[in-house]
């Protein structure tokens, strides 16, 4: 067990890492259209992402499937940039209204590819480790911890700036998105494998 605790905790450091702040990124860019009254739909979208983000880490931890590092290290930008556009494409549709399955879907595809990212980590640490499932699990969870502290500090920020700085929420998705934009663009370029 106490294994598993000390995996816990390396997933929780290295998510909430801002050295590698790459993950916090994203799931900041994938929470911005939402608030408090939406948390149903961030649930929903959070646990895709969880799912998906848990499956490649199993499958890459245990050789199923094997991602070049650099390539994986491009898609994790890109999917920070990809849903920071598609931030502001859908700035305008009141998000307690829309369907979010497009959204799934991309969260989903960014799951599986960010679950790669994480695998490389995961497999540098626990190199000697002959028992796989334990570390996983607790790797999984400490990592799903830090994703749970982040898009709620996100959707505080958002209500705090919408409800108290009275800032329109269409205001507060674009400015966010582009500066989540501008953070990944130089993030793009430093990982681009051509």
């Amino acid at each position: 067990m106490e294994d598993f605790w000390f995996y816990t905790k390396m997933g929780l450091d290295h998510v909430l890492d801002l050295s590698a702040y790459d993950h916090i990124l994203f799931l900041a860019a994938l929470a911005i259209p939402f608030t408090f009254k939406s948390w149903k739909k961030v649930l929903v979208l959070a646990s895709i992402f969880t799912f998906t983000h848990c499956l490649s880490l199993a499958l890459s931890t245990f050789d199923i499937i094997v991602v070049d590092v650099n390539f994986i290290e491009f898609l994790i930008p890109v999917t920070i940039f990809l849903t920071a556009i598609f931030n502001l494409i859908y700035v305008r549709t009141d998000i307690h209204h829309k369907s979010i399955l497009l959204h799934a879907v991309a969260t989903a595809c960014f799951g599986l590819i960010h679950g790669f990212g994480f695998s490389n980590y995961f497999k540098m640490l626990m190199a000697e480790e002959e028992d796989k499932v334990t570390p996983l699990l607790g790797f999984a969870l400490g990592i799903e911890l830090s994703q749970l502290i982040i898009v709620i500090a996100v959707l505080v920020l958002a209500w705090i700036l919408q409800n108290r700085f009275k800032l329109k929420q269409s205001i507060y998705i674009i400015i966010a998105s582009i500066v989540v934009l501008l953070i990944t663009i130089p993030m793009l370029v430093n990982t681009f494998p051509f």
